[in-house]
C-alpha cells in the first residue's frame, strides 16, 4: 500500500501540530534556530496557538504541514523578511524520517515556493548548514544555488550556514 502525502497551510488551531512538529525537527543535529532546549521552552503551547493563529493568515510569513494518511509528517515555514528588499525565504524543513523516501520535502518546498511566488517572489532564499551534506544535496537538486553568503550558527559554536537561493516559475 502506498501512501497518500497532502501538503495544507496551517490553521488557527494547531497550534499544537505545530509545537509537536517544531520539536520532533529541533532534534536533528542541524537544526535552524537556538538550542533545541531553549527554543523548545520558549515555544509552550500558548506561543505555539499563537504562532499558528498568526501564519494562518498571514501574507508575510506561514506554515505548510505534510500529511501522509492524515497523521502530521513534516512541516516548512515560508515568510518574507523585514528588509527593504523583501527577500523570500523557506525554513524549517523537516519531514519525518520514516516517510523521507515518498518525496514529502520536494511537496512541501514546492508549495511553500508557490505561495512566495503568489506574493511576488522572484527568487526563494534558505540558509544551510554547511555540515549538512543531506540538506545540501537536497537544496541544489530543486534548483538552488550556493550565493556565496555565510553566517555562523549561533546554537553551535565554530559550524557556519550558506544562504541558498533559487529563482521561482513565475
Amino acid at each position: 500500500m502506498s501512501s497518500t502525502l497532502t501538503v495544507r497551510r496551517i490553521v488557527a488551531d494547531q497550534g499544537s501540530v505545530y509545537r509537536e512538529l517544531r520539536a520532533a525537527s529541533l532534534r536533528e543535529p542541524y537544526a535552524p534556530g537556538e538550542a533545541p532546549e531553549a527554543e523548545l521552552l520558549n515555544v509552550e503551547t500558548d506561543a505555539a496557538s499563537a504562532i499558528a493563529a498568526q501564519r494562518a493568515v498571514s501574507d508575510e510569513s506561514t506554515t505548510f504541514l505534510l500529511y501522509t494518511e492524515g497523521h502530521p509528517a513534516g512541516m516548512i515555514g515560508a515568510y518574507f523578511d523585514n528588509t527593504p528588499d523583501r527577500r523570500a525565504f523557506v525554513s524549517e524543513l523537516w519531514v519525518a524520517h520514516a516517510v523521507r523516501h515518498l518525496r514529502g520535502g520536494v511537496l512541501l518546498l514546492e508549495t511553500a515556493t508557490e505561495w512566495l511566488a503568489e506574493r511576488g517572489a522572484q527568487d526563494v532564499y534558505a540558509w544551510i548548514a554547511d555540515a549538512n551534506r543531506n540538506a545540501i544535496r537536497f537544496y541544489e537538486r530543486a534548483g538552488f544555488g550556493n550565493t556565496g553568503e555565510h553566517a555562523p550558527i549561533a546554537r553551535m559554536p565554530g559550524a557556519m550556514k550558506s544562504l541558498f537561493v533559487s529563482q521561482t516559475k513565475h
